[in-house]
């Protein structure tokens, strides 16, 4: 087996390196610690675990060597559930997890790629600093500061990855080089959004700014007060004055956890130490809501973090599917109406289709839609930070992603819930492609495996994003021998 072949010269270069080979105990531990068991049903040969950026170089040299017989992954915390992103079966994972460090700068924060954002929190807020990072604390670095990347202050300061004053990456040469603004300013833009095509990011060097606590948290209460909620997200959006201390969600689905019943959620935050500030009341002091299960309150950065990874569920199935509209209200009304019918299998007339609905015979099923919005304020950010490769811009905007989410228990589930997952994003955009609000970008953090987020940054990024692989990887290793994610060339 290659696989086998390259260990053998990683561990005559590395004879104390960390090689965890498949079958064993801590094998199990790591393939099993992924967000969703979607990727930890893909067992790799071997999990390599590089302890600083030269071991990543050795690693990369020796793949290079078998470019055309192996295949490998590239895994920071695994939180992006598309199977296959950082995982693979057969071949060889590069586990950066023990790429560890933070350090404080004057105005950025270092940060190494195996650490989770939780832990730069709690250090960033003794500080009273904070960035532009995970909405969990479980979350990693590199998938969000590589793929767009939304956080608390993104209405304030953009993607987070328009907060990445620098990217430490090994080349496919195995070089080391830095790409900011002032060095390789191709290849920092086009790491902006570029996911794992074009290295391995061993360093990411992230703005910080002053700050205090937040107020957030979660409002739970029913569904005929959602329609509302959309009218007074997009009134929020189109205000010429909207706050960009603001940061909104709001969700309608069914848990089974919870009952037969449609249940909705507004995760509203405001992101200085202001108790119930009026510009959340609409999503705040909706009648009636569950009054026991209202968690707003004055948060520091790491805890309200920490409430967002409580939420989660561990060793369980998850997948995420989104698109992308303007800001409008039928248009988010109906996309909320055809997802509640693809839940109870309604047809067009209302009728059931089925006695039994098939997604409500999931075990453990937990099924969403959640708007989220992309401000003019977060788009124009995204331009005065130096450029991303997303495509957005501010004549589209304000914007809507429509995320889909799903969790599950069981393997056998797997078709029934991503056939209702397709079936619903199908629908919600087709409603839009006819109403003229569809917007084409694909955020590729919620991102399914049929979707192209490359393509949809539109013709000019995406070829300037082949261009900056074939100058920083003319071989095409990332293409090539690093399968997972998605490619620049199809």
């Amino acid at each position: 087996m290659a696989s086998s072949q390259v260990i053998e010269a990683l561990k005559e270069a590395l004879p104390t390196g960390k090689f965890v080979e498949r079958g064993t105990e801590h094998f199990q531990d790591l393939n099993s610690s992924y967000l969703s068991t979607l990727e930890s049903d893909l067992q790799p040969a071997y999990i390599f675990q590089p302890r600083n950026k030269e071991e990543v170089v050795i690693f990369i040299q020796a793949i290079n060597t078998f470019i055309e017989s192996v295949k490998f992954a590239i895994r920071g915390a695994g939180c992006q559930p598309v199977p296959g992103c950082a995982n693979i079966q057969d071949g060889i994972t590069l586990d950066l997890s023990l790429l560890t460090g933070i350090d404080i700068k004057d105005g950025s924060v270092q940060v190494g790629a195996g650490e989770r954002w939780g832990s730069v929190y709690q250090k960033l807020d003794g500080e009273g600093l904070g960035v532009c990072g995970s909405r969990s604390s479980n979350g990693g670095i590199g998938g969000l500061a590589l793929e767009g990347g939304l956080s608390f202050f993104s209405s304030r300061e953009g993607f987070i990855c328009d907060n990445v004053l620098n990217y430490e990456i090994v080349l496919a040469s195995g070089k080391i080089c830095n790409a900011n603004s002032q060095e390789n300013k191709d290849l920092w833009v086009a790491l902006r959004g570029g996911g794992n095509n074009l290295g391995v990011v061993t360093r990411f060097d992230c703005k910080t700014f002053k700050q205090g606590k937040i107020w957030g948290g979660s409002v739970f209460y029913f569904p005929p007060s959602f329609p509302g909620q959309i009218e007074a997200l997009v009134k929020e959006l189109k205000d010429p004055n909207a706050s960009k201390e603001t940061h909104l969600m709001i969700s309608i689905g069914y848990s089974a956890a919870v009952g037969p019943q449609i249940m909705c959620l507004n995760q509203p935050y405001f992101t200085d130490a202001v108790e119930n500030p009026p510009v959340l009341d609409p999503f705040t002091k909706i009648e009636p809501q569950i009054g026991f299960m209202n968690t707003m309150r004055l948060h520091t950065l790491k805890e309200a973090a920490e409430e967002q990874a409580g939420a989660h569920q561990r060793l369980v199935r998850c997948a995420y599917m989104n698109i992308t509209v303007k800001a409008d209200v039928p248009t988010l009304q109906r996309a909320s109406k055809i997802y509640t019918a693809e839940i109870d299998h309604l047809d067009e007339h209302g009728n059931p289709r089925d006695p039994e609905p098939p997604i409500r015979s999931v075990e453990n099923g937990l099924f969403s839609l959640t708007l989220q919005p992309y401000p003019l304020s977060l788009l124009e950010k995204s331009a005065s930070n130096g450029g991303n490769s997303l495509g957005l811009n501010t004549n589209d905007g304000p914007l809507v992603s429509i995320l889909l989410m799903s969790i599950w228990k069981n393997e056998t589930d797997d078709d029934v819930v991503l056939n209702f997952m397709r079936d619903a994003i199908k629908h919600i955009k087709l409603d839009a492609e006819e109403r003229h609000t569809l917007v084409p970008y694909v955020y590729m953090n919620y991102a399914f495996s049929h979707q192209d987020p490359i393509e949809s940054y539109g013709a000019e990024n995406h070829e300037r994003l082949q261009a900056a692989s074939k100058k920083y990887d003319p071989e095409g290793l990332f293409q090539r021998a690093c399968p997972g994610g998605f490619k620049l060339f199809t």
